[in-house]
C-alpha cells in the first residue's frame, strides 16, 4: 500500500531467497574479504579491455546466484540490472547469454537499491514470481570514463572515493523465506549545487538525508525503528555531512548508522581516501555483509539507502553541478521477529 508521498509498504513481503557477490583482489583484502562468494584475482578477468572485464563480473555473479538458488534460470521472469558505463554496456553485454528479459537501470551508485525496489514492486504486483536484481562497477572502467587514464597516475584528493570492482546479485521471490523486503522509499533528485566531482560524499549526502527524512515521515517512525541505517557510498566525508543534516532536523542516527563505502575498505591501509563507491559497492556489501547480519539475527530491521551522484562527463564539462539521489529499501528478518 502507498504510504505518504514516497513510500510503499508491501501487503505481502517480497522475499530474498539468496544472494551472490563477486569482487576484485583489493576488495578481498579489506575488512569484509572473507564474506564474498568469489574473488577475481585478475582484474582483467582474461579480457582485452576493462569494460569486458566488468561484464565478466556480472556474469560470474549471476552464475554464482544460479548455483546457489533453488530456482532454475527459466523461473526468473525478469532481471533488473545496471552499471556506471555509458548506455549500460557492462550490463547489456554481461546478461545477453542468459535469455532473461532485462530492465537496464541507471541510478549511478544507487542502482542496486533501485533494482531491489523495482524488482520488489514487480513481484508484489503479480507480474513475476521470481526476479534477479544486480549491479556492477569496476575501478578501472569507471576511472577511464569519469576521471583519468590509469597510466596518468593522478593524485587522489582526501575526499575522493575508490570505485569498487565487484558485482552483487539477489534473487527475489514471492515464496516465503526468512529475510524479506517489506517496504521501499523512492528518492528525489536533490541538488545542493556541489560541483566537485571528486567529492561524491558531499554531492550525495543531501539526497540521503532527504530520503531518510521522507521514510520517517511517510511511515510515522524515527531512527529507533531500525536496528541499522546503511547508506551506499557516502564515505567518511559524506557520513559526517549526513549525520549533521539529520541532526539539524532533530534526528540522531550516529549510534545506528554505517556506510557501505566505509565498511568495505580499510582506508588507512588500503589508500582509499574517503572510502568505497560505485554501483558494486553497495551491491556486494549488501549481499555479503548486510545479508549476513540480517540472516544471523544481529539486525532485525534495516533501512538500506544506496546513494548515487548523477553526473556524466558531458554534464561535468559543461559546468553543471552534481545532483544526488538515494533509494531506500526496508529489509527485515521476519523469522527472528516472530520468535
Amino acid at each position: 500500500m502507498q504510504k505518504g508521498k514516497q513510500s510503499v509498504l508491501f501487503d505481502k513481503p517480497i522475499f530474498i531467497e539468496t544472494v551472490s557477490s563477486v569482487v576484485g583482489k583489493k576488495e578481498s583484502e579489506g575488512p569484509l574479504g572473507e564474506l564474498f562468494d568469489v574473488v577475481v584475482e585478475d582484474e582483467m578477468s582474461g579480457k582485452e579491455n576493462w569494460e569486458k572485464a566488468e561484464s565478466a563480473l556480472l556474469e560470474q555473479a549471476v552464475d554464482k546466484l544460479l548455483v546457489k538458488t533453488r530456482y532454475k534460470k527459466e523461473d526468473f521472469r525478469y532481471m533488473f540490472a545496471g552499471d556506471l558505463l555509458g548506455q549500460l554496456i557492462a550490463t547489456s553485454f554481461g546478461v545477453r547469454r542468459y535469455e532473461i528479459p532485462v530492465f537496464g537501470l541507471y541510478g549511478a551508485c544507487s542502482t542496486f537499491g533501485e533494482a531491489l525496489a523495482l524488482g520488489a514492486i514487480t513481484v508484489s504486483s503479480g507480474a513475476a514470481n521470481q526476479v534477479i536484481a544486480a549491479a556492477s562497477s569496476h575501478f578501472a572502467s569507471a576511472e577511464k570514463q569519469f576521471r583519468f587514464p590509469l597510466e596518468y597516475g593522478n593524485q587522489r584528493p582526501p575526499a575522493s572515493t575508490w570505485t569498487v570492482t565487484g558485482c552483487g546479485a539477489a534473487a527475489l521471490t514471492n515464496e516465503t523465506q526468512p529475510v524479506a523486503i517489506t517496504g521501499i522509499t523512492t528518492g528525489k533528485i536533490i541538488d545542493y549545487g556541489v560541483k566537485d566531482s571528486m567529492n561524491m560524499g558531499a554531492c550525495m549526502a543531501p539526497a540521503a538525508a532527504d530520503l531518510i527524512l521522507a521514510n520517517f515521515e511517510d511511515l510515522g517512525v524515527d531512527e529507533k525503528y531500525y536496528d541499522c541505517i546503511i547508506t551506499g557510498d557516502l564515505g567518511i566525508v559524506g557520513r559526517k555531512i549526513l549525520i549533521d543534516l539529520l541532526h539539524e532536523k532533530g534526528h540522531d542516527i550516529s549510534g545506528r548508522y554505517t556506510d557501505c563505502g566505509i565498511e568495505i575498505f580499510d582506508a588507512a591501509s588500503q589508500n582509499t581516501q574517503a572510502g568505497g563507491s560505485g554501483c558494486g559497492c553497495s551491491a556486494v556489501t549488501f549481499c555479503a555483509y548486510i545479508m549476513k547480519n540480517i540472516t544471523g539475527g544481529k539486525w532485525k530491521r534495516v533501512l538500506f539507502v544506496p546513494t548515487g551522484a548523477l553526473l556524466s562527463t558531458v554534464s561535468y564539462n559543461e559546468g553543471e553541478s552534481v545532483p544526488g539521489i538515494a533509494h531506500g529499501v526496508i529489509v527485515e528478518n521476519l523469522s527472528s521477529q516472530s520468535n
